[in-house]
């Protein structure tokens, strides 16, 4: 009889059965001289004991200013400290903190705002090309929710000084009726099909998954955790701020946005043992002209998540990086977002091919996407979560949640997967990702594989286009290695008699990055329809 694809996390360690403001306050009395957060670009450093009085002020500012426990209240801004105060603040007074996507427009922060029902935001000013107290000034009208926006800055100043109007007793008695159970946060994930749509989280959710994630690392107070990717996603204020706190580490943020430089400074300067990214920002590190002028010497660990990262990455990343027990995360914002996640000292072949095995606490099956029926070790289908990390649901998206959150709690992620005897996962694809081509079922994550063995291929995206004949064709993305060339002809040459002939891309595009979400992730919807208009297809 074939062993099926189902797995359970069993542990011994128990889950937390706290809300995000109690595990603070435990690391606080554990902890307090200890750093918490340290801005480098903002000149901002606080010990927990400093940063815990700071999050009751906001808190205590917060109602102050009307709002109430389970209201929705917004922030939009790129990586800085107030981000991680509001994250706390909010969660201490039983308030839902809507993340709104930093690279957001008017059209996209009004649909948040309304459908969330926002009734505070807390802003930046603007950032990169975005002009935040504009756009804001462009959609508050038709936000009939929106009472107030605070600005960072001088107003936020002014905001701080609201919490002397709010008695200590009260604020006690406010903080001591939030449940663990209760929704603490709404992320809109990147909307790839239709509107963005909520995905409504609780205290037990993300608050265990980082706990967990941050024991895989082998975390403790001596931890410097550099994080460079966006708090506005999962990766930053679960995996970072959340895990880092649950274990008395420290949250390092380098810039208010990704710059390959200042991150290998702050590495070196802060004395960090961990670093996080996507794959494409490691290979920008890598390929910096001053790499090597950079100590990064203090480097232990760190995570990698979005996608798999090529072999040839993953051993200087290791070598040149420190970072031995660097480990993958696997997973989606609906559940917390990880669901599998690589132990430290695996070989690099599990490392480089797979997402690791299933999360403490959780239960991963693989099913055939049409029957729903479990499939045996080795077959691709369906990559489904269940446990403490899945989702309250969509906000006000009873049909959507329905879509994907089966009777059985179970979350259907749209991801190809298949598990291997010793449970480890392996993503082959996204459902709709697949190409048919000519009757033939495509891997893009097969072709991209393979082209990364090219000495000259730094990184590959593959998608399908239309084709009247075949259904579909096979197009290729690629990003050359720095001082490197090649041109279409080689590249198909090289494919010629290694790889199926259908599997050999048809178009080929060279560019120097790829269009991504803010979470890291290449959007390959967005590559299509670039394809689409540049071929005339």
């Amino acid at each position: 009889m074939k062993t099926i694809s189902y797995v359970h996390g069993a542990s011994s360690i128990p889950l937390l059965g706290e809300t995000i403001g109690q595990n603070l306050k435990r690391t606080v009395d554990k902890y307090p001289d200890k750093e918490a957060v340290v801005s480098v670009y903002q000149n901002y450093r606080a010990t927990y004991r400093e940063f815990y009085e700071q999050t009751t002020q906001v808190a205590k500012s917060l109602l102050a200013k009307g709002v109430i426990k389970g209201d929705r209240v917004g922030i939009w801004a790129p990586n800085c400290y107030e981000w991680v105060l509001m994250q706390y603040a909010t969660a201490r007074i039983g308030v839902i903190l809507v993340n709104i996507n930093p690279a957001y427009r008017a059209h996209e922060l009004e649909f948040a705002i309304n459908q969330s029902e926002v009734s505070f935001i807390v802003s930046a000013e603007s950032f990169k090309s975005s002009d935040y107290r504009k756009m804001i000034s462009l959609v508050f009208e038709d936000c009939p929710s929106l009472r107030e926006v605070v600005f960072l800055g001088e107003e936020w100043t002014e905001f701080l000084k609201q919490a002397d109007h709010i008695f200590e007793e009260d604020f006690v008695l406010i903080e001591e009726s939030v449940q663990f159970s209760e929704a603490v946060n709404i992320q809109y994930t990147s909307g790839t099909t239709g509107f963005p749509k909520g995905v409504t989280l609780t205290h037990h959710n993300i608050l265990n998954n980082g706990y967990f994630i941050g024991i895989r690392l082998k975390y403790s107070v001596k931890d410097r955790v550099c994080i460079p990717v966006p708090f506005y996603h999962c990766f930053g204020m679960v995996i970072g701020n959340l895990c880092c706190i649950a274990h008395g580490a420290t949250i390092v943020i380098p810039n208010d946005g990704f710059d390959a430089n200042k991150t290998l400074q702050t590495v070196q300067d802060e004395k960090c043992t961990s670093l996080y990214g996507v794959p494409t920002m490691f290979i920008a590190e890598l390929q910096l002209p001053n790499f090597k002028d950079y100590d990064l010497s203090t480097l232990r660990t760190g995570v990698m998540a979005g996608s798999l990262c090529p072999e040839s990455i993953m051993k200087r990343v290791k070598s040149e990086m420190h970072m031995e027990e660097v480990s993958i995360c696997y997973g989606m914002t609906e559940t917390s977002p990880v669901s599998t996640q690589t132990h430290i000292g695996i070989d690099i072949k599990k490392q480089t091919t797979t997402v690791g095995t299933v999360q403490d606490h959780l239960e991963i099956k693989i099913v055939d996407p049409e029957t729903g029926n479990i499939l045996p070790r080795g077959e691709a289908g369906e990559l489904c979560t269940r446990g403490y990390s899945v989702m309250l649901k969509y906000w006000n998206n009873r049909t959507m949640t329905s879509e994907v959150l089966d009777d059985n709690r179970w979350m259907h992620s749209g991801d190809l997967a298949t598990m291997d005897e010793d449970g480890y996962i392996s993503i082959t694809g996204r459902i709709k990702d697949l190409i048919i081509r000519g009757g033939e079922n495509i891997s893009p994550k097969w072709i991209e594989d393979f082209l990364y063995t090219h000495p000259a291929i730094a990184d590959v995206q593959v998608i399908g286009v239309p084709s009247e004949k075949y259904g579909e064709e096979i197009m290729a993305w690629v990003i050359l290695k720095e001082g490197q060339s090649a041109t279409m002809d080689e590249l198909r040459a090289y494919c010629d008699q290694k790889i199926a002939h259908f599997r050999i891309p048809k178009y080929w595009k060279f560019v120097t990055e790829f269009p991504m979400t803010i979470s890291g992730k290449v959007r390959k919807v967005e590559m299509r329809q670039i394809a689409i208009e540049e071929l005339g297809l």
